[in-house]
């Protein structure tokens, strides 16, 4: 029988892009699945998976602390996947105080509704690769300083804490998850670079680039990252991972530029003319992680190349672009 077969679980930000594959996912294994929704978007993956008409779904947000303290203890939950987040670096500059109670306060107010819970057995908190903040070694190992300086970067640097400091302090068995950029079918947020090149190309429009194309970043298929959170989740109580952070990438760092080109080559539109703007600020240049630990610890490794995920993220959005 699956590890998931009637297995309560809970989902903030079951609506975004890995929450809905995740959901869908567990869906699939039989899990029964409640997800707490904030905002309603109509072209939102999650429902054109039909997830919500599978799964228990709530509105409200994870800062909402009774919220969500009635959710864990009413749905009995076993095991929470807190997802919600504010995730745009450009939105975060603007907008501090909203990224920071969305993704600090929610954090802490899921943290201690799950202490006060005493049927949830495992919780995976999703920090980032941000979360470092700029090292002059490079890749990013586990062990390594989180010393963010920007508003998102900060963020997910004091949530990734408060979800350690729940464990020393409680021992609440919690994990925490910091993945490179991930890309696939789902991503609405089109000032992306995968997504908004994949539309410029559609659409035959010069391809955008925020930046001056230069700063590096390593890129991770959804699929797999959900296998990485299932099977984190699955490992964490039978080989005592409790309190363990894991970087989940596909240790093949390029920049911008390179990635654009390359998804414009996948497309057959290498002639398609590419604008460097040079208006990002307040951006790491260089990021990108060791998932050493994940593969001796887990057993972990993708399952997708870049080029091989690529592809599938195209064949989504030509279905996306069509249908609309």
């Amino acid at each position: 029988m699956s590890f998931w077969q009637d297995r309560n679980v809970f989902i903030t930000g079951c609506t975004g892009m890995l929450g809905s594959w995740l959901t869908d996912k567990l869906i699939g294994l039989n899990a029964n699945v409640t997800g707490l929704i904030r905002d309603y978007v109509p072209g939102a993956n999650f429902y054109k998976l039909g997830c919500d008409r599978k799964i228990t779904s709530v509105r409200g947000k994870a800062e909402d602390f009774l919220l969500v303290k009635r959710l864990l203890n009413e749905y009995e939950i076993d095991t929470v996947f807190h997802l919600a987040a504010q995730p745009i670096v450009g939105i975060a500059n603007r907008s501090p105080l909203s990224t920071f109670e969305s993704n600090i306060q929610g954090t802490w107010s899921l943290l201690e509704a799950c202490r006060q819970s005493p049927l949830v057995k495992r919780i995976i908190i999703a920090s980032s690769d941000k979360a470092y903040g700029s090292h002059k070694k490079l890749p990013y190992r586990e062990d390594f300083a989180l010393c963010a300086e920007h508003p998102y970067d900060v963020s997910k640097s004091c949530a990734d804490l408060i979800a350690q400091a729940y464990y020393r302090t409680y021992r609440l068995p919690v994990c925490v998850t910091r993945c490179g950029n991930f890309y696939g079918g789902g991503d609405l947020n089109f000032n992306r670079i995968v997504p908004g090149t994949i539309r410029s190309a559609l659409r035959n429009k010069p391809v955008i680039i925020r930046s001056d194309g230069k700063f590096v970043r390593d890129y991770i298929y959804i699929e797999d990252v959900v296998n990485a959170y299932l099977l984190l989740a699955e490992k964490m109580e039978r080989s005592k991972l409790y309190g363990e952070s894991f970087n989940f990438s596909n240790e093949e760092p390029l920049n911008v530029i390179e990635l654009a080109k390359k998804i414009l080559a996948l497309m057959l539109k290498k002639k398609l003319r590419i604008r460097i703007l040079n208006e990002a600020s307040n951006e790491i240049r260089l990021q990108y992680l060791s998932s050493l630990k994940a593969r001796k610890m887990l057993g972990w490794k993708p399952q997708y190349s870049l080029e091989s995920g690529l592809k599938e993220t195209i064949r989504w959005y030509k279905e996306y672009f069509a249908r609309k």
